[in-house]
């Protein structure tokens, strides 16, 4: 469960139940108020023993008839499971259970002795989904009530670690010298091309929700910024309907001026590589919360095996002839797939990069050298993946600075370059090169949790057909 250190006392609780089940002995005696979930309800009459359970522990409070009102001693005895209630006593060690003899006692238990309680909302009957039971509905059925299959320990714990992620990616992010940046949402034009677009109305002008900050990013280091990141959502109309795809996802997208395409790949693989590091550090706990529900269910534990690097650099071409030499029906030119990378995997099974695609498989804003050319005289870009294991996890790449090739590029691609001044605008006046990433916060959660769908780790998905609750 989460770590309370650093939390203060509120109206409903003088401490976390963390707060006293890791207080241990200094405990016994001091007098606390503590809320939470109504896990379990067990016993008649004259006792009762309440389960209590928030966001860092559980705790069992023991309740008698003699020592409190009736009324409320009633009404917590009746109690369902789930309801929240709030108890005021004081803490006591748990009687030690019985062992044979010879075998060590377990660690002390403790418990609240209480004295006063309330009922601060019942919970309906029957639950939608199990939160301590075994859950046997499908991931629609818990996506309409994640309110409830958040109290799930194992999806509690892997949301934390998502907020951790969050955390140590800009932490480390800022002492590389990136500044964070906000980026509208709301756009005219795309900022990629392509029409996977939202459109809305603004007011009385037709917009979009944008796919990406990828244009704003660029002109606020064209502004002297040199260094950005930005942690936001993007939205792609995208139809698909798989296990890592969806309509608005969150992603860290970094920027840096006076850079190339190896300058960020080498940010980005430290990057991970420092909130890997700090998982191991600091989050175990997590991990095994994580483990326990795969266990149980027959699957294999994950491990938080922090990545060397740096990591692997497959180039386009090389990629190309190792699907080939694994069986694969390709050529050079086109798209590796999935199939294709599942071969590369079993020889590149974690972190690898793959840089140097041709530049006709790449955006228009692309950086490319003439002189790069590919084993069929293609002309190569400085555009890149990071994949892990089979799936895409990064795309990114150098940028092209220079105004008269980004219109170049554009003839190329059989576009108008008046057709995106919107974009070539910014580079009229000078611009440094740079370079820059995309990389998906959820499909590092995949990793990390060993999550089978990108549904698992965001809170409240979008995809085609989801966009409740």
């Amino acid at each position: 469960m989460r770590d309370s250190g650093g939390w203060k006392p509120t109206a409903y609780r003088s401490h976390t139940i963390g707060d006293v089940t890791s207080g241990g002995a200094d405990m016994i005696g001091e007098e606390v108020t503590i809320s939470g979930y109504a896990e379990t309800v067990r016993g008649r009459g004259a006792i009762c023993f309440l389960m209590l359970r928030d966001g860092t522990g559980r705790i069992q409070a023991f309740l008698k008839r003699d020592n409190m009102d009736e009324t409320v001693f009633d009404s917590i005895q009746s109690a369902t499971r789930e309801s929240t209630i709030q108890v005021t006593g004081t803490v006591a060690q748990k009687r030690p259970p019985k062992v044979p003899e010879g075998e060590p006692l377990p660690p002390p238990e403790y418990e609240v002795s209480v004295t006063s309680a309330a009922v601060l909302a019942d919970a309906a009957t029957p639950l939608p989904v199990g939160v301590t039971d075994e859950v046997n509905v499908g991931l629609d059925v818990r996506l309409d009530n994640r309110h409830l299959d958040l109290r799930r320990e194992h999806v509690n714990a892997m949301f934390q670690l998502r907020s951790k992620v969050l955390q140590y990616g800009r932490n480390h992010l800022i002492t590389e010298g990136f500044q964070e940046i906000n980026t509208p949402k709301i756009i005219a034009a795309a900022a990629e091309g392509g029409t996977n677009l939202f459109p809305m109305k603004y007011f009385e002008t037709d917009a979009y929700l944008s796919q990406s900050p990828q244009l704003y990013k660029q002109l606020a280091v064209l502004g002297g910024l040199e260094r950005v990141f930005e942690i936001g959502p993007a939205f792609r109309a995208e139809k698909h309907d798989t296990y890592r795809h969806l309509n608005e996802f969150i992603s860290f997208d970094i920027e840096g001026a006076w850079m190339n395409d190896e300058d960020v790949m080498g940010v980005q693989e430290r990057m991970i590589h420092h909130i890997w590091s700090e998982v191991a550090a600091n989050d175990q706990g997590l991990i095994d919360v994580v483990n326990e529900y795969r266990e149980s269910q027959g699957q294999d534990p994950v491990s938080v095996e922090v990545p060397n690097i740096p990591f692997p650099r497959i180039p386009y071409c090389d990629a190309i002839e190792i699907v080939k030499a694994g069986g694969g029906d390709i050529e050079w030119g086109d798209d590796i797939e999935s199939h294709h990378c599942d071969i590369i995997a079993a020889e590149y099974p974690g972190f690898h990069f793959l840089p140097r695609w041709p530049m006709s498989m790449k955006p228009f804003y692309i950086h490319h050298k003439e002189e790069e050319k590919g084993s069929s005289g293609g002309q190569l870009s400085r555009g890149f993946d990071l994949n892990y294991g089979r799936d895409e996890m990064t795309s990114g790449g150098q940028r092209e600075h220079r105004v008269d090739v980004l219109e170049q590029n554009l003839r190329n691609m059989g576009l108008e370059p008046e057709d995106f001044n919107f974009y070539t605008d910014g580079f009229r006046y000078g611009a440094p090169p740079h370079a820059g990433w995309g990389l998906g916060v959820a499909r590092l959660l995949m990793v990390l949790t060993g999550a089978g769908n990108v549904r698992e780790v965001v809170l409240f998905p979008r995809d085609r057909s989801r966009v409740t609750p």
